[in-house]
């Protein structure tokens, strides 16, 4: 049985919302992010429309960078509860037309219409109504990928921005992926590519033309993964976000580069405290705790820990964080970034808390 999955995704979603409520922004290029201050801020660009794009910039841009590039750029800061209240405001409207809904972030969803539509033709039928309703009653566009898979809806998704719809029918995946760049497939990255290029992997067409044990032998598990990506033949469910998440994170970076005790430790505890918010409002638990550090030149490492059970603790997070950070207190560079990342996770109402038992031996 086919199965008829959407990927719908918010054009340029942050910058798109502050040109709905400026229109004058409209035709001219919108940045979100750092503030740039002429040229010497800190921090990165967090999105941006495709009139910015034209001059080169792109999301995790840094600030400083872009504004070089593109001047006479509107460069806004971004107001988080805004973007969060549209983003409810369409994912209510999404969720009206399946049952099998599931959020990726405050700008991406999946449906499942599998049991709704009969054929492609319906489903993007659907597609359009979805496109207009959220046009008329919110005033910003949406890219839909429809599939018989969340990989291939994803890839989709992204074909025909802004306000696209892409159908890609399972007689017609190889053809649609054949001349994509790997890096199309999610979890292939610019860093990751070089293994594969290495390989003379470099278009997905490649990936079809060479046989699964193959691809195992050359790349494991993940070998396997993005030939069954390919191939049609991911399986996973359209479920509710939380069910799937990876992690969770937060990093800061620094009005200027410090090497500030004080400062550095404010600064953990503050995005700890924000990650835990988030952390006991969704009751997840979590085992693996991870530190991220980049120094001035942009050196970056992270360093982690593995719990042998979850936990939902966000004073013992911050101890071990520090742990893992004495690590790099001979470093004579200053630094410019921190994070903290919490992952394999559980949702579940009893995370364990830390013994007092299990402190002592740590």
């Amino acid at each position: 049985m086919n199965r008829f999955i959407f990927h719908c995704d918010l054009d340029c979603f942050f910058a798109a919302v502050e040109i709905k409520d400026n229109p004058q922004y409209k035709g001219k290029p919108v940045i979100i992010g750092a503030d740039p201050k002429e040229g010497t801020g800190r921090g990165v660009v967090s999105t941006c429309n495709y009139e910015a794009r034209k001059f080169g910039l792109h999301s995790a841009m840094p600030i400083s960078q872009a504004y070089r590039r593109c001047p006479h750029g509107i460069y806004l800061r971004p107001d988080g509860k805004k973007y969060y209240k549209i983003s409810k405001e369409v994912m209510d409207i999404l969720e009206t037309y399946s049952n099998d809904f599931q959020r990726v972030g405050v700008d991406e969803a999946y449906l499942e219409l599998t049991e709704i539509v009969k054929n492609y033709e319906e489903a993007e039928e659907i597609a359009k109504k979805i496109q207009k309703e959220i046009q008329d009653k919110i005033s910003i566009t949406i890219s839909i990928g429809i599939a018989p898979t969340k990989s291939l809806a994803k890839i989709a998704s992204d074909e025909n921005k802004p306000n696209g719809i892409t159908v890609v029918k399972p007689e017609k995946i190889h053809n649609f992926l054949k001349d994509m760049d790997i890096t199309r497939i999610p979890g292939i990255g610019k860093k990751s590519k070089v293994y594969y290029y290495k390989k003379g992997i470099r278009k997905i067409g490649d990936i079809i033309n060479t046989p699964l044990l193959k691809m195992i032998e050359l790349f494991g598990k993940h070998g396997k993964w993005i030939w069954n990506v390919a191939n049609g033949l991911d399986n996973r469910k359209v479920k509710e976000f939380h069910e799937e998440r990876k992690s969770i994170s937060a990093e800061r970076t620094f009005f200027t580069d410090t090497d500030n005790f004080n400062e550095i430790l404010s600064k953990f505890e503050d995005i700890n405290k924000k990650i835990h918010k988030s952390i006991i409002k969704h009751q997840i638990a979590y085992k693996t705790i991870t530190l991220k550090i980049r120094f001035e030149g942009f050196q970056t490492y992270t360093r982690s820990k593995t719990l042998p059970f979850h936990i939902q603790n966000e004073k013992y997070v911050l101890n071990i964080i520090l742990q893992l950070f004495r690590e790099f207190s001979n470093n004579k560079k200053k630094i410019r970034l921190v994070g903290i990342k919490l992952s394999n996770l559980e949702r579940t109402p009893k995370a364990r808390q830390t013994s007092l038992i299990y402190y002592a031996s740590t």
